[in-house]
């Protein structure tokens, strides 16, 4: 098709030139006087075949040129056309608003209004693709926020922005962990969470209304003391009631992660395909291991859930639970670890006391 169209606009240019100038040539050149050579019609056909047959060999170059093109249109995304498009048309404005100007200079002002037009499209066009998101907005008749503004200034590649929610930031851990290094890019913290955090604040509650400060203070250390990207985002999804709900579909429109110790909002975030950084998971992680059939020295605290059990515990908080170990509570035992139990809500531990194995 693209082949049949290039042969049609080359006929037409021959059927142009040839109505036009071939009667005077025929005539004035050739000394043609007779009437089919004074006939522009006559001219029209000659000039038609004529270059319908001299550019047989130039329609192949220009059907691979514009194949090239459009395959290159189609892999560019659409707000790269448009914005370079935008630019270009705005340079050809510019160029033809310098027009009268330029044709005054005497001898080359014809040379030099033909650069200029090619310059300012030029340089129209990069600049037109460099801020295609602008120029598009603009032209959409769309009002962009200061905070998409800021948003688009950061530049958030793909997992970069680790959004915060409520009980990671009272839970005060994300400091140290910042100040490590181990957690980098920009941590957001949406409006609504910081709500959440003010009315936990303001409770009447001791309880809840401490655990709302250490929030707040756990966030002015991190925005004061440690070098890391904080940035409050006022995006709010006013048909979703519920925080957690909203800071998944935050993440999803940012495409970032969700830092946060809650199970639950664990479970949703890897039901929603949105990526998740549960710190009780690093914890876990870096706890020592604990294999079946080592040997633990441990003090039985309490009895457990089930008939004649015992708990204890590690240093780093890990639950052991002791088949048989009720006798034992407020002594130390040595217990040998027959399983160990690994989730995202924790580690734990089952084990038995030695001096019964010893026995069997």
């Amino acid at each position: 098709m693209v082949k049949r169209i290039v042969h049609l606009f080359f006929a037409v240019i021959g059927v142009v030139l040839g109505y036009t100038f071939a009667p005077d040539l025929f005539v004035r050149v050739f000394h043609l006087a007779s009437v089919p050579f004074r006939s522009p019609w006559f001219g029209a056909a000659l000039g038609g075949a004529i270059f319908i047959l001299t550019t047989t060999w130039l329609v192949n170059y220009v059907t691979t040129l514009i194949r090239w093109i459009e395959d290159k249109l189609q892999k560019t995304p659409l707000a790269d056309i448009l914005g370079g498009t935008i630019g270009m048309v705005i340079g050809l404005l510019v160029a033809y608003l310098f027009t009268p100007a330029i044709r005054e200079i005497p001898v080359v002002g014809l040379s030099v209004q033909f650069f200029v037009s090619i310059l300012l499209a030029y340089l129209g066009l990069r600049i037109g693709f460099t801020k295609r998101e602008d120029l598009v907005s603009l032209f959409a008749g769309k009002l962009v926020s200061k905070e998409r503004d800021r948003d688009k200034k950061q530049n958030y590649k793909n997992g970069e922005a680790k959004l915060l929610d409520t009980s990671v930031i009272i839970d005060g851990r994300i400091a140290d962990l910042v100040q490590t290094g181990f957690l980098d890019g920009v941590l957001i913290i949406p409006a609504f969470v910081l709500q959440e955090l003010q009315h936990i604040a303001d409770s009447s509650d001791v309880l809840k209304r401490n655990r709302g400060r250490r929030g707040l203070d756990v966030l002015n250390r991190i925005q004061k003391e440690l070098k890391v990207k904080v940035q409050i985002v006022e995006t709010d999804f006013d048909d979703i009631q519920e925080v957690d709900s909203k800071l998944v579909r935050l993440a999803k429109h940012m495409n970032g992660k969700v830092v946060t110790n809650d199970f639950n909002l664990n479970k949703v975030c890897e039901l929603q395909g949105v990526a998740v950084l549960n710190i009780n998971d690093l914890a876990n992680a870096l706890k020592p291991i604990v294999l079946p059939g080592e040997e633990l020295n441990v003090q039985v605290i309490k009895d457990g859930k089930e008939y004649n059990q015992g708990v204890a515990y590690l240093d780093d908080g890990t639950m052991i639970v002791i088949e048989g170990g009720r006798e034992y509570i407020g002594g130390k035992l040595d217990v040998l670890v027959t399983s160990v139990l690994q989730t995202s809500a924790g580690r734990m531990i089952f084990a038995k006391p030695k001096l019964l194995e010893k026995a069997l």
